[in-house]
């Protein structure tokens, strides 16, 4: 895996997508810009009780690229995502998804528990106003797609923490998202079923032609799963480094390539909290 590691760019200019090589059907280069971000600031609160959270933030991605955002704790990652996700406001800045639907998960599932799985899918379909007597087919499809079939009728507690998650994960591409936002998913699995999920999530993204933007605190998730990553600096967030990983095969979690690239990440990780005196 060949890495391309680009210095962020100045304040004002919002960065182009990369048009990235390899296997992975649509690839970024084919597609316009999904996702774009131009000098975004958030704060929160006011006076001396203001906290900056994300400071003059310019990204994109494009249209099937997944981009994976990691930084240390508290640099305005999940910030990020929600403003994306329209859930909160930039204090300036311009935050838009050019007329994508957007779908958000999160660390914790959030599945009703005295609801079956398919239930708790079908909830996303109604809000959408899928008619009655389509919503039943489209929710067996949907746990098809993230290999549940025959789960439908269990509810949250006989299910283990990886099916729940994919239970998440149906419920999300039930609203026909274009741009799927993903906020630590996998990051209370353990490494096994993590990466059994890596797999069936890149198949999807394959298959639907997402854009994600993905947070992680793993380094080799990132690597693992990512076309671009982009680091974040210690609170305020800014945007110090872009790494393009194009795509030259099949990753695996514990491949050579995937070990360097993340060890590449962990030196600038540390380098930049260690500045901050973390």
């Amino acid at each position: 895996m060949s890495v391309t590691n680009r210095q962020a760019p100045p304040p004002g200019t919002a960065p182009g997508a990369s048009a990235l090589s390899g296997d992975r059907p649509g690839a970024p280069g084919e597609h316009q810009e999904a996702v774009r971000l131009i000098e975004v600031s958030k704060v929160y609160g006011s006076g001396s009780r203001a906290v900056q959270a994300l400071d003059k933030v310019s990204l994109t991605a494009a249209d099937g690229e997944f981009v994976c955002l990691i930084g240390a704790s508290g640099c305005g990652k999940s910030t990020l995502l929600s403003l994306v996700a329209g859930l909160d406001s930039a204090t300036s800045g311009q935050v838009s998804t050019i007329g994508r639907c957007v779908s958000m998960m999160f660390q914790e599932p959030a599945l009703f528990p005295w609801l079956t799985a398919a239930r708790n899918v079908e909830l996303a379909l109604q809000a959408k106003g899928v008619p009655r007597a389509d919503r039943q087919a489209r929710t067996r499809e949907l746990l098809e797609t993230v290999r549940l079939t025959g789960f439908g009728d269990k509810r949250p507690h006989e299910l283990s923490g990886g099916m729940r998650q994919r239970v998440a994960m149906a419920r999300a591409l039930a609203q026909d998202a274009d741009v799927l936002l993903m906020d630590e998913p996998f990051g209370a699995l353990d490494a096994m079923t993590r990466d059994l999920l890596h797999d069936e999530l890149e198949r999807i993204c394959a298959e639907r032609t997402l854009t994600v933007l993905f947070v992680t605190h793993n380094v080799r998730e990132a690597a693992r799963l990512g076309d671009r990553v982009i680091l974040l600096s210690s609170r305020p967030g800014r945007v110090i480094d872009e790494y393009s990983l194009p795509r030259t095969g099949q990753r695996r979690i514990d491949s050579p390539e995937v070990s360097e690239v993340a060890a590449r990440l962990t030196d600038r990780l540390r380098e930049e909290m260690g500045r901050h005196g973390h």
